[in-house]
C-alpha cells in the first residue's frame, strides 16, 4: 500500500523570504569574513624591504650631510629620494606623482615577487639597466638582488628626469657608490652612459653632459658614449656578454623608460609594466636590448607605469609618509574561507528541503503564527 503524506498547494511567501535571507546572510559572511594568506617567498620580500628602507635612509643621510635640502612640499614622506625640478644635469620631463610613489621600500618586494615568477634562483646571473630618473627603484632591485643572493650585471643611464637624482653633484651613481660603502651591496655597475634622449644626453647643456661624464669617471665606470642609439643597443649588449662570464642571463630587469633599453617611448608602451615572457606582437617596435633579450627568450622584467604597479600590488599611491614594511598584497592577500563558503552552500541547502521538499519548515512556520491558508492541501503520494 502506497503511503500518502500532505504538503501545501504552493510555497508560501514566508519560506520564501527565509530561503532568502538565509542565502543573503551566508553570502554576506562569505564576502567579509576573509582569511588572510601568505604570498610565496614572504620572508625574502621582507628581507628585500628592509634592506631598501636601510639603503634609502643611507642616502638621506649623505644628502643631508652634503647640504642638500629635502623639500617637505615636494618630498613629503621626507624619504631624501626625490630630486629637483630642473638642473643642468636633467634630460627630460618627469611626474612628480609617480616619483613619489616610487619611493616606497616595498616595491622590492615586488622586484622578489616578479623575479621568482620568472624563475629566478640563487646564483642566477642577471642582467639590469637601472636609470638616475628611478632611484628608489633602482635601489628596490638592488635589495631584491642582494636578498635572493643574484649575479647582475648592470649598466646604469646617468642623467635623470625632473625629481630624479638630478643633483648636479649627487647622482644615482653617486649613491650606488653610498650603498656600497655602508656595505648594503656588494656589487656595482658595470658601466653607465649619459642617458636621455637618445641615451647620448641630447639636449643637455655641455656644461650638464661634463658633469654627468665626471660623474662616470669618478665612480671608476666604463662609459659608454655612442655616436647613435642603435649603437648604444650594440655596445650595451657587448658589456652584457662580456661580464656575464659565459653564463646565460636568467632575466633581464629595465627600471624606467631608457631608449636604448627599451626602444624610445614606442618600445616603452609595448612592453606591459610587470614581468614579460615573450616579445610583444608587431612589427613596428624599434631595436632595444629588451627586445633583443626577448627573442633571446629571457624573462623582462618591465618597472615602469609606476602607478600601475603599486595599485596591482596593494601599494599606496602618492604615500604622504614612509609606508610600514610589509604593507601590500604582494605580502598577503585576503582570500574567501572555505569552511564559511561550505557552510553558507549546506544551510541554503537545507533551508531549500526544509521549506520546499520536506514539511519540517511548513511545520515550523505553523507553530509560529495560526494559519490564514483556507485552501485546501494537496495530496501528494
Amino acid at each position: 500500500m502506497k503511503r500518502i503524506y500532505w504538503r501545501p498547494q504552493r510555497v508560501s511567501r514566508t519560506a520564501l523570504v527565509m530561503i532568502a535571507a538565509v542565502s543573503v546572510v551566508m553570502l554576506v559572511a562569505t564576502e567579509r569574513l576573509l582569511s588572510e594568506q601568505r604570498q610565496p617567498h614572504y620572508e625574502a620580500k621582507i628581507a628585500a624591504a628592509k634592506l631598501a628602507r636601510d639603503g634609502m635612509e643611507a642616502i638621506k643621510e649623505e644628502k643631508i650631510k652634503l647640504g642638500m635640502r629635502i623639500d617637505p612640499q615636494v618630498d613629503p614622506a621626507e624619504t631624501g629620494m626625490i630630486g629637483e625640478s630642473v638642473t643642468s644635469v636633467t634630460s627630460n620631463t618627469g611626474f612628480l606623482s609617480a616619483k613619489r610613489t616610487s619611493t616606497n621600500p616595498n616595491f622590492a618586494a615586488v622586484i622578489v615577487h616578479l623575479l621568482k615568477e620568472a624563475g629566478v634562483a640563487k646564483g642566477d646571473a642577471i642582467a639590469v639597466a637601472t636609470s638616475g630618473s628611478f632611484p628608489s627603484l633602482n635601489l628596490c632591485v638592488y635589495a631584491a638582488i642582494e636578498t635572493l643572493e643574484l649575479e647582475p650585471v648592470i649598466i646604469a643611464s646617468t642623467s635623470s628626469s625632473e625629481w630624479g637624482a638630478n643633483h648636479p653633484t649627487y647622482l644615482w651613481l653617486d649613491m650606488e657608490r653610498t650603498l656600497a660603502e655602508n656595505k648594503l651591496i656588494s656589487f656595482r655597475s658595470a658601466a653607465a652612459s649619459r642617458g636621455g634622449i637618445d641615451d647620448r644626453g641630447v639636449g643637455i647643456t655641455k656644461s650638464g653632459l661634463a658633469l654627468i661624464d665626471a660623474a662616470i669617471e669618478r665612480n671608476e665606470l666604463e662609459a659608454i658614449i655612442p655616436e647613435s642609439l642603435g649603437k648604444s643597443v650594440e655596445q650595451r649588449m657587448a658589456i652584457y656578454t662580456e661580464r656575464s662570464g659565459g653564463k646565460r642571463f636568467a632575466a633581464y630587469i629595465n627600471v624606467g623608460g631608457g631608449s636604448a633599453s627599451v626602444g624610445t617611448h614606442v618600445g616603452k608602451k609595448k612592453f606591459k609594466p610587470g614581468l614579460n615572457e615573450r616579445p610583444p606582437r608587431g612589427a613596428d617596435i624599434p631595436d632595444s636590448v629588451m627586445l633583443r633579450f626577448a627573442k633571446r627568450d629571457v624573462p623582462l622584467v618591465h618597472i615602469s607605469r609606476i602607478r600601475l604597479l603599486a595599485e596591482r600590488y596593494g601599494l599606496p599611491v602618492e604615500p604622504l609618509e614612509l609606508p610600514p614594511i610589509g604593507q601590500g598584497s604582494v605580502y598577503i592577500t585576503k582570500v574567501y574561507n572555505k569552511w564559511i563558503a561550505a557552510g553558507g552552500i549546506i544551510a541554503i541547502v537545507l533551508a531549500l528541503l526544509g521549506f520546499i521538499r520536506l514539511d519540517f519548515g511548513v511545520r515550523i512556520l505553523r507553530g509560529a503564527r495560526p494559519s490564514t491558508d483556507t485552501k485546501s492541501a494537496e495530496p501528494m503520494v
